[in-house]
């Protein structure tokens, strides 16, 4: 699943950063019901880790 920063966080758990070229840039955990922090690059998504 991908998401952006600014959505809302669907599962607790664990997410890759994801950057336009498909590489894994950083990780970040986020709570269930918490907004999606922002990425280092605006042309960054997260996808969940498991």
């Amino acid at each position: 699943m991908k998401l952006n920063c600014g959505d809302t966080c669907p599962k607790s758990g664990s997410y890759k950063v994801i950057d336009v070229k498909g590489n894994v840039i950083n990780s970040v955990w986020v709570g269930e019901g918490e907004t999606m922090p922002p990425t280092q690059y605006s042309d960054c998504h997260y996808e969940s880790e498991s």
